[in-house]
């Protein structure tokens, strides 16, 4: 409701800040592990979906009582998802706002929002609404964006505030409002009791959030139109114990359902009440009674499998993660289902122990198992089960120049996100090489980069954006910017071994300029390689000085940091080396995570008086002021709602990770050649070139288990996990056993291969082609291989009895022994089902069904595997 007028005053004192307690490590420390400790479902990040169907648009007139003297009374606000939601990212988008400015020192900006996450229903609101004492909202304490103020006078306070005042008792003592946090525990972090300012309580830190952990975003603005975008980050319990949201509630017939929360939307205009611009809490009454709030509702967090269930352990690629956390609730539910625990690492590490005929998990791998892994023998059944892929996210906010001629438009952008990003295979090879000025220690020596001093930084540019291969392939807008940080200078990159790395490096080896440029050459403006890092022996041993050193040998596994340089420490700071000054993140997901926070991981402040002295972590920069590039995967990325770059494909065209182009690079994979039944995405091979909708870095996933493994009902157990991602696990959606967003469903002939690959650990025996069905088609002598021409010709071959019970495909391939080792010759251009966006390539495009077939079929004819020798 409308309040009274009162007479204001702008006087605004500086609040105290405190030190964070004890009980806030406990609270970071739950952030951290729940990246690892999730499952659920995730959202777009430039992923098309078939289901957005819980996306909501509300109106400011819809919800604002007082929408007559509303800062922003045509604001109409989209959320991108509100039902079956987990620790993800949101797209909040608008309409009906105003050109925002930037906050400073002193004033929170103008005409901007602000986003906040609540737990509660507010007990005196007649419709549902939000509780603000339940809001995670405060933990920046910075102008117009804290919990508490001080103000002039007692007639500055709201009657609706005034049980949380404390009225001035003479001119030293002004008056002070603090909305106290109610968490959903029970506790209340209050510094106004009973009419009493406590100072010992600080409200914006306390144990439930800090700058460190809250969500919230102070302020994000709207372009010239008044419209705008922002990604937030939706957080669980697990990362809020304060809020609870996703804590698992049981109905009274035994249902499960996650708790709900709100999103709330504060609208900011010129001033507060009273004051010269915005510097009042978002959560006083006169700016709150114009927010505008939408109810979340949250899957149950944790595994909802009954007791009891037979445990299986998968392990291996990170790139299927999300979708067997999506896929778990409907394989362990079903009738003798078992939990499928996954353990992500290394794909060779899990394939070589999937290898052997002792009891091992699930294999989940994108590349065949190498003949260094393996001593030369693959035993390996290969069942595709996910398309996914890698993706260079980014969060990089618009930092206009202000040298003269910078366009106007451009200067009226300030802070607003870039939504475009194009990279060639030799910028990543920049990005992955340090060999970008600020990706190494400010006060080390820089001078093998070409660094001599500010005045002389040599011709590697300082960052990405600043680099004249990258500018040259970039939106024009790019030039006017001076966006300067160590995180746009490389990538956030996970540490261990991957398939994903070695995908990523192959990406880049394709490319004969990023060739040159790895060997030593300098680009067409003079940027060379770090030497430290590059693939030639003589520039290594030039700057190592050692006539032993090697060069880096690509493609590899994972992503080493090289250089061995050094900041040494003094009395204003430690010891910094390259992993100090830009280390590792976790996996592939936290790398997607840091960059919806906008957290580069960037040295904090060296801190002399901590019981070690150390260098502080540094807080996160918040929208508007944002700057990170990250490595992550497709789901990732869809899940966290981050923007992909688009990365030059081998047709020369840029293309980002959606549906259609992750479908089109399957279509262009061809056989691994030593091992026909994993197909890759080559990014030399010629189906690649043809194919210019194709997404370079798509990766199939596949389930690897030996037919021959001794244990019959684990392997019966995998095969059924198997048939479910094959199938009803392709159905997109949010809905816990759908695939999640940021993969595409696998083509048809996937499908059948995977469904063969299921009856075949099953029964642990090949098929055997038997008698068809159909009178005048073709038969194959039992026990005999199929060839190309008959696949085209539609010989029919069925499973052999035993028990199993999905449907085999059309065809058999059967091959001899799969022995791994480069053989030279080319897999066989079979027909097949199309796949939608195949690009045009005569029988390229068609081949990839029914070839993939093929090459599982290759290995069905591996004669008494189980006698020879092998490496475990």
């Amino acid at each position: 409701m409308p309040s009274s007028p009162r007479h204001r005053s702008s006087y605004r004192s500086p609040r105290r800040t405190w030190l964070l307690s004890g009980a806030t490590g406990v609270v970071v420390g739950l952030s951290v592990g729940a990246i690892v400790a999730l499952s659920g479902v995730v959202l777009p990040g430039g992923i098309a979906h078939a289901d957005d169907s819980s996306a909501v648009t509300v109106k400011a007139s819809d919800q604002d009582a007082d929408i007559a003297n509303a800062p922003a009374p045509d604001l109409a606000v989209t959320i991108s998802q509100t039902r079956g939601l987990v620790s993800q990212g949101l797209t909040i988008s608008w309409t009906g706002g105003k050109k925002s400015e930037l906050p400073s020192t002193i004033t929170g900006g103008a005409d901007f929002l602000q986003i906040a996450q609540c737990w509660g229903d507010d007990p005196k609101s007649s419709t549902p609404a939000p509780d603000r004492t339940t809001c995670q909202y405060g933990g920046f304490s910075s102008p117009g964006a804290s919990r508490d103020n001080y103000l002039g006078s007692i007639d500055d306070v709201a009657p609706q505030d005034m049980d949380y005042t404390v009225p001035s008792t003479n001119f030293a003592v002004p008056t002070y409002t603090s909305i106290p946090f109610r968490a959903v525990t029970g506790e209340t972090v209050a510094s106004v009791k009973d009419g009493v300012h406590d100072e010992t309580v600080d409200v914006n830190q306390n144990p439930f959030f800090t700058k460190y952990t809250t969500n919230e975003v102070k302020w994000i603005g709207s372009g010239d139109n008044g419209t705008g975008s922002a990604k937030f980050e939706v957080q669980t319990a697990l990362q809020a114990p304060g809020l609870g949201c996703g804590a698992p509630v049981t109905a009274a017939d035994g249902s499960k359902s996650g708790r709900a929360c709100w999103l709330v939307i504060i609208p900011r205009g010129e001033k507060d009440p009273g004051s010269a611009g915005i510097d009042q809490s978002g959560l006083f009454y006169d700016t709150w009674k114009h927010r505008i709030a939408v109810k979340l509702t949250f899957n149950p967090l944790g595994v909802n499998c009954p007791f009891g269930a037979a445990e299986r352990p998968i392990a291996g690629s990170e790139l299927v993660a999300a979708a067997v956390a999506s896929w778990q609730p409907a394989l362990c539910n079903a009738a003798g289902g078992s939990v499928y625990s996954i353990s992500t690492g290394a794909d060779t590490d899990a394939a070589l122990a999937a290898n052997g005929t002792a009891v091992a998990p699930l294999a989940l791998t994108s590349l065949p198992l190498s003949a260094e892994a393996s001593g030369g023998v693959d035993n390996l059944t290969y069942a595709p089960v996910a398309l996914g892929g890698l993706s260079i996210g980014f969060a990089v906010d618009r930092v206009p120049s202000t040298v003269e001629g910078t366009p106007q438009s451009v200067i009226d952008s300030a802070g607003l996100p870039f939504t475009s990003l194009k990279l060639t295979p030799r910028l990543v090879a920049k990005l992955l090489t340090n060999s970008y000025i600020d990706s190494l220690p400010t006060g080390a020596d820089r001078s093998h980069v070409g660094y001599k001093s500010p005045e002389d930084q040599g011709k590697n540019a300082r960052n990405l954006t600043r680099d004249p291969d990258f500018l040259a392939v970039n939106d024009p807008e790019w030039q006017h910017m001076n966006v300067i940080s160590p995180s746009v200078a490389d990538l956030l990159e996970p540490q261990g071994r991957s398939d994903a790395a070695t995908q990523l490096w192959n990406y880049v080896l394709s490319d004969p300029a990023a060739v040159a440029f790895l060997n030593g050459e300098p680009d067409d403006w003079g940027m060379i390689v770090n030497p430290w890092s590059s693939t030639n022996d003589e520039v290594v041993q030039a700057v190592s000085k050692n006539k032993d050193s090697k060069g880096l040998v690509l493609p590899r596994d994972s992503f080493p940091k090289t250089d061995p340089i050094d900041q040494k420490a003094t009395d204003n700071g430690g010891e910094v080396n390259l992993v100090t000054w830009r280390p590792y993140v976790n996996d592939l997901d936290t790398g997607a995570y840091l960059t919806l926070r906008g957290d580069g991981q960037t040295l904090g402040q060296w801190n002399p008086t901590a019981a070690t002295p150390k260098y502080d972590k540094a807080v996160r920069s918040l929208p508007g002021e944002q700057s990170v590039l990250g490595l992550t995967d497709t789901s990732s990325a869809a899940r966290y709602q981050v923007v992909s770059a688009e990365l030059q494909n081998p047709a020369g065209e840029f293309v980002a990770p959606t549906i259609d182009s992750l479908t089109a690079a399957a279509a262009a994979m061809t056989a691994a050649p030593a091992q026909p039944q994993v197909y890759t995405f080559d990014p030399k091979s010629e189906a690649a070139k043809a194919a210019p909708t194709a997404y370079p870095l798509a990766m199939p996933i596949y389930a690897a288990v030996n037919r021959t493994m001794n244990d019959p009902a684990l392997r019966a157990d995998y095969a059924a996990f198997i048939r479910y991602a094959a199938t009803n696990g392709q159905t997109p959606g949010d809905t816990l056993g759908q695939l999640p967003k940021g993969y595409a469903p696998i083509p048809s002939g996937w499908e059948a291969q995977a469904l063969v690959a299921a009856d075949t650990i099953e029964s642990g025996r090949l098929p055997v082609p038997p008698v068809p069905e159909a009178p005048n088609a073709a038969v194959a002598p039992a026990g005999s291989a199929l060839t190309p021409a008959q696949v085209q010709a539609g010989v029919a071959v069925v499973r052999p009895a035993g028990g199993v019970s999905a449907p085999a495909p059309a065809a058999i391939i059967s091959a001899p022994e799969t022995v791994v080792g480069a053989t030279g010759a080319v897999a066989a251009p079979l027909l097949g089902p199309a796949t939608p966006a195949d690009p045009v390539g005569g029988p390229i495009s068609a081949a990839v069904p029914a070839s993939l077939l093929a090459g599982f079929g290759a290995a069905f004819a591996v004669p008494f595997l189980s006698r020879i020798r092998r490496r475990s």
